[in-house]
């Protein structure tokens, strides 16, 4: 099963022009009418409690904001393995995630690049996908609950990025979309990889208000120890330092790509000493920032 169309400008390919950068995840060959599934470590259902909110006592944020009728985003994200302390819960993530609130109940789903020992068993950063629906309380990673619907046999969910950022090195970058077409998909590197039923959600069942892209720490310790965001270096070194989101476009009713409107767009740090957002800025290949 496919999408019945795309966006315009994708049409089953990379968002990005350098693909030389572009970093690419361990495809696996699974037998006809199966899908690869990873089980974690501990092969426990992690469910992320609050994952991720702008005031949330376990979490800091560093990202752009847009508030407009979405219909779906693609951004390029800067995949750096920051380091996050081992034997606790907490992660470090660089995300795209699109939301609907309605009456203090949140609907979202989301997608990116996760470093989460606790829960992979190791400090590689890992392609993973959250949502949260109209019977969750909190959100849900990859097929660790019923809903998300799996059609690519070759991409498993959880899986390794094969390269990564080196500080005042060699830099590279994950494609991610997230499009409404009958239902709520999600392709990687232009590929798609499944999707949520649109049955599944109460308020987002045709398009969110709300998309963030940027980085993301959450868990028990990360207000006493920090782990790393992104290259765990400041915004303002700029290029091959500081970890950016880049090529940010977010999707209208009539399935064509538009940049955000920079005055419906704020960029925002919870903890702005620990965590910096800057050279905020548009070109013809959507939003970035650092």
């Amino acid at each position: 099963m496919k999408p019945s169309s795309y966006p315009y400008e994708l049409r089953n390919r990379s968002l990005s022009l350098a693909t030389n950068s572009l970093a690419q995840l361990l495809t696996i060959s699974c037998p006809r009418g199966t899908v690869p599934i990873l089980q974690n470590s501990k092969g426990d259902i992690k469910k992320i409690e609050g994952f991720p909110r702008m005031q949330d006592p376990h979490g800091e944020m560093s990202i752009v904001k847009t508030v407009d009728d979405i219909y779906g985003s693609r951004v390029s994200i800067n995949v750096y393995e920051p380091k996050v302390k081992e034997n606790t819960e907490d992660l470090s993530a660089s995300w795209v995630l699109m939301t609907e609130q309605v009456d203090g109940h949140l609907e979202s789903i989301c997608a990116g690049s996760i470093v989460w020992p606790s829960f992979s068993g190791d400090n590689f950063a890992r392609f993973h996908i959250l949502w949260r629906d109209n019977t969750l309380d909190s959100m849900c990673l990859d097929h660790d609950c019923p809903g998300f619907v799996q059609v690519n046999p070759r991409i498993a969910l959880g899986s390794r990025i094969q390269q990564v950022s080196v500080y005042n090195g060699p830099q590279h970058f994950i494609d991610v979309l997230l499009f409404k077409v009958l239902y709520w998909w999600v392709a990687f590197g232009g590929i798609p990889i499944g999707y949520w039923p649109s049955s599944i959600f109460s308020y987002s069942k045709d398009k969110a208000t709300q998309a963030l892209w940027g980085g993301h720490i959450y868990g028990p310790t990360a207000q006493s120890y920090f782990p790393e965001m992104g290259s765990g270096h400041f915004a303002s070194e700029g290029f091959g330092k500081a970890a950016y989101v880049s090529n940010i476009k977010i999707v209208d009713e009539n399935n064509k790509y538009f940049t955000p409107v920079t005055e419906k767009t704020f960029n925002r740090s919870t903890k702005p000493r620990c965590y910096t957002i800057n050279n905020f800025g548009q070109d013809e290949g959507g939003m970035h920032v650092y």
